[in-house]
C-alpha cells in the first residue's frame, strides 16, 4: 500500500515590518544629516542668515555684495586643509596672497605675456611652498617656525620691490584684453566659479584618490604611514605647494578684481587668520588625520556673511572679530558633538 507524502508545512505570511511615523524618519534623517562632517558650520550658516535676513533689510536681494567677502577666503583655505589634515599649518599664505601678484606684475613688466605672466608667477608661489615643505620635512623645523618666517620674508620683499606704493594690476586697464580680466577675477562672478571648481577638484583629490589617502594618513598617523610604504615627508612637501598655490590664485584673481595690487601686510595677514578659522570652523581637525575643503568653502562662506551682514547693520567692524570668536567656538563644539553622534552611528 502507497503511502502518501506528506505535506511540507505551509509557510507563515511574511509580516511587514510596523510603519514607521513621519517622525521617527524625519529623526532618521536628521541623525544621518548630523553625522556629516560638514554639519556644524552648516547649522552656524542657517542661523545666521535666518538671522541676517530677519533683522537686515536687504540682505538677501543684495547677495552680490557677498561674494568680494568669501571666495578668495575659499580658495585660500581650500589649499590650507591639505596642510591642516597633515596636522601642519601655514602662516605664509596670507603673505603668498600678498607677494604673488607683485611677482606677477614683476614678470609682465618684463616684457612677458600675461597668461605666462600668471603661470610663472603660482610656479613661484609653489616653489616658495616648496621650501616651507622642506624645512618642516627634512630639517625638522615646525611648521609654525618655518612658515612665520617665510610670512615675515615675503611681505619684506613684496615691499621692498614696490617701494611701498600702490600698483595698478597688469591686464586690467580698457586697453587690455578684457577677456583675460573677465576670468580673472574682474568678471562678477569668475571669482566665485573659481572657487567652486577650485572647491570641487581639491574634495575629489582629497577623498578618492592616492594623494589625498597619504594625506589623511599622514596625518593621522606619521610613524604608522611611514612604516606602511608611504613617502611621508614628500607628501608634506607637495601639499606645502599645494597650499601655496592657491594662495597665490587667490591673490592674484584679488589683484585683478579690485585692479590694484597694494603693498599691506597688515592686510594679508589678516586674511590669513580669517582663512585658518574657515578650515577650523569648516570642521578640520588641527590636530591632523582629518579634513574637509567643502568644509572650508562653507567656513570662508559663513566669514562672508558675517562681513556683509555687520557692514549692512552698520555695525563697527571690530564687533566681526567677536562674532568670529564666538562662531570658532559654537563650531568646535557642535564639531565634538557631531563627531560623537558621528561613533555612534559607526561613520568616524
Amino acid at each position: 500500500m502507497a503511502v502518501a507524502p506528506e505535506k511540507a508545512p505551509e509557510k507563515a505570511p511574511a509580516q511587514r515590518p510596523p510603519a514607521r511615523g513621519a517622525g521617527t524618519v524625519a529623526l532618521d534623517w536628521a541623525k544621518k544629516g548630523l553625522a556629516l562632517r560638514e554639519s556644524s558650520i552648516i547649522v552656524v550658516i542657517v542661523a545666521s542668515l535666518v538671522y541676517f535676513g530677519a533683522t537686515t533689510p536687504g540682505f538677501f536681494s543684495g547677495w552680490k555684495n557677498l561674494l568680494p567677502y568669501f571666495c578668495f577666503l575659499a580658495i585660500m583655505a581650500a589649499g590650507e586643509v591639505f596642510v591642516m589634515t597633515l596636522g601642519e599649518i601655514d602662516l605664509s599664505i596670507g603673505a603668498l596672497w600678498l607677494f604673488t601678484p607683485f611677482m606677477y606684475w614683476k614678470l609682465t613688466s618684463a616684457g612677458i605675456p600675461l597668461l605666462p605672466s600668471v603661470i610663472l608667477a603660482l610656479m613661484i608661489a609653489s616653489l616658495l611652498g616648496g621650501v616651507n615643505g622642506f624645512f618642516t620635512a627634512y630639517v625638522g623645523i615646525p611648521s609654525f617656525v618655518a612658515t612665520l618666517a617665510m610670512l615675515f620674508f615675503l611681505d619684506g620683499l613684496a615691499l621692498i620691490l614696490s617701494h611701498s606704493q600702490q600698483i595698478s594690476t597688469p591686464g586690467t586697464s580698457v586697453t587690455s584684453t578684457s577677456t583675460f580680466a573677465s576670468v580673472f577675477g574682474a568678471g562678477t562672478y569668475s571669482e566665485l566659479i573659481w572657487a567652486l571648481v577650485i572647491m570641487g577638484i581639491l574634495q575629489v583629490v582629497l577623498t578618492f584618490t592616492r594623494w589625498g589617502i597619504y594625506t589623511v594618513a599622514t596625518g593621522g598617523n606619521r610613524l604608522g604611514a611611514s612604516e606602511a610604504g608611504v613617502k611621508t615627508r614628500l607628501v608634506v612637501v607637495r601639499n606645502f605647494m599645494l597650499c601655496a598655490t592657491t594662495a597665490g590664485i587667490a591673490g592674484i584673481l584679488e589683484a585683478v578684481r579690485t585692479s590694484s595690487i597694494t603693498p599691506d601686510p597688515s592686510g594679508s595677514n589678516q586674511f590669513l587668520l580669517y582663512a585658518v578659522a574657515a578650515v577650523i570652523i569648516g570642521g578640520t581637525l588641527m590636530t591632523g588625520g582629518e579634513g574637509t575643503v567643502v568644509g572650508a568653502f562653507l567656513g570662508a562662506l559663513f566669514i562672508g556673511i558675517l562681513q556683509d551682514g555687520l557692514t549692512l547693520k552698520s555695525v563697527n567692524a571690530n564687533y566681526l572679530y567677536l562674532w568670529l570668536g564666538i562662531a570658532v567656538i559654537i563650531a568646535m563644539t557642535l564639531y565634538v558633538l557631531v563627531r560623537r553622534i558621528r561613533r555612534g552611528s559607526g561613520r568616524g
